[in-house]
């Protein structure tokens, strides 16, 4: 049976009985008990929302995105059509499927890649070294777990592999289901899925905001998809964007600049991610996460909290004590800085313990540095002047040479207990 949710950012959400059955999986559910936001609640106590609201919400903005980017596409038909809508809103909803728990600082404590014995991976190289992302557990669990069978039972026409090459695109195509009238669809879906403008970032720019009580994370959404179409590119079909809604990608790009600064990277959230990474490093460190999907569908928030608890860790107890080391210096730059090596330095020769975190943030994927990290292109097109021809979007916007460098926050932490020594020492060397 098909379901209605209240969602209070995207008021109600249809999902189809076949959605129904994917959301209804122990695999989904356990998004329930994993927060979107980590230790964002430590200072925004609102923001207790969770990766299962935020993906329901992604579903939904796919079906909307699809309906008003295609209004005007000509399939073969209808059929075709629904299938490609179909696998777009299944790729929305599963994008953060295996995604770990709490944060991504637990990453640190996956087993090897090799180890998760993913199927479609044969041809990739990987080493012993090489370890499992959270974007491997979400493959895995769409091609090989009780999910993938409820996926194949819900949806004869549409294979779980296919939903895997959107959610990551150097998966190659086992057929030519992506092929519509003699071109590619899939970079198309594959940017509203993972790319600069999808809508993964629509709905947690839009949802952060919300439950953070902040203003950072707003944009315009509606007349920005409303100016979005496709565009053919040789044999391939990419996203396009109306001229007239470049402004509005601006202020989208910089809305998501500002939350990363300002919420993502808020001081008091930073120092329980280091704590968590300085005990998940530790060599009596006793939390790992599985390889095993059945195990790892039973790693959630709560199951780390519970942990942590009960370690035999001074990192661990800190943070479920909350008891976190207080921030003694920030510094903003644009580049790399000496000074908040210099001041670690001197605590460190005074025998206080310092830990230093630096947060870095781009405006873009198109800063990238390597190209298979890059977004897909998006091409901006001018429908009023004929004579303009579509141009990538790097090139017809000022906004990437004006946030060229990344911001770089250095902060450094102290224990409670020493700040009152490492304030005065910070004074009397004047740093």
């Amino acid at each position: 049976m098909p379901i209605e949710v209240r969602d209070p950012v995207h008021g109600t959400l249809v999902f189809s009985s076949g959605e129904t059955a994917v959301i209804d999986s122990p695999e989904f559910q356990r998004l329930r008990a994993i927060k979107q936001l980590g230790f964002a609640d430590v200072s925004f106590p609102g923001a207790t929302h969770t990766r299962f609201l935020h993906s329901l919400g992604v579903c939904h903005l796919a079906g909307q995105v699809f309906d008003r980017v295609f209004r005007n596409f000509s399939f073969s038909s209808e059929a075709h059509k629904q299938r490609f809508r179909q696998v777009f809103r299944l790729g929305a909803l599963l994008h953060d499927v295996g995604h770990g728990p709490l944060s991504h600082t637990t990453e640190e404590v996956m087993p090897p890649l090799a180890d998760l014995k993913i199927d479609i991976y044969k041809n990739r190289p990987v080493t012993k070294q090489t370890k499992a992302t959270h974007e491997d557990y979400t493959i895995k669990y769409l091609t090989d777990s009780e999910l993938s069978l409820i996926l194949k039972k819900n949806f004869s026409d549409i294979s779980p592999v296919h939903i895997a090459c959107l959610i990551d695109r150097s998966i190659p195509s086992p057929d030519d289901f992506f092929k519509e009238n003699g071109v590619d669809m899939r970079p198309i879906l594959s940017q509203l899925v993972s790319g600069e403008l999808d809508c993964d970032r629509m709905d947690y720019l839009e949802r952060d905001s919300y439950f953070t009580g902040t203003n950072y994370g707003k944009f315009d959404r509606d007349w920005m998809v409303n100016n979005m179409s496709p565009y053919r590119h040789e044999d391939q079909i990419f996203l396009g964007l109306s001229r007239r809604a470049l402004y509005t990608f601006d202020d989208f790009l910089i809305s998501r600049h500002h939350i990363h600064l300002m919420v993502y990277f808020h001081h008091k959230c930073l120092i329980y991610e280091e704590m968590l990474n300085r005990y998940l490093t530790s060599p009596n460190c006793t939390f790992k996460l599985p390889a095993s999907l059945d195990q790892y569908t039973q790693y959630n928030d709560f199951k780390l909290h519970e942990h942590l608890a009960s370690a035999d860790n001074s990192w661990a107890q800190r943070i479920a004590q909350k008891k976190p080391f207080k921030m003694l210096a920030e510094y903003h730059n644009t580049s790399d800085s000496n000074r908040p090596a210099n001041v670690k330095k001197a605590m460190e020769e005074m025998g206080i313990d310092v830990i230093w975190a630096s947060s870095k943030a781009r405006l873009s994927k198109y800063h990238s540095s390597t190209p298979e990290d890059r977004a897909y292109q998006i091409w901006v097109i001018d429908q009023y002047d004929k004579w303009d021809k579509p141009t990538p979007i790097d090139q017809s916007t000022e906004i990437f040479k004006k946030y060229e460098n990344a911001r770089i926050i250095d902060r450094l932490y102290v224990a409670p207990e020493n700040y009152a020594k490492a304030e005065k020492i910070l004074i009397e060397k004047k740093f």
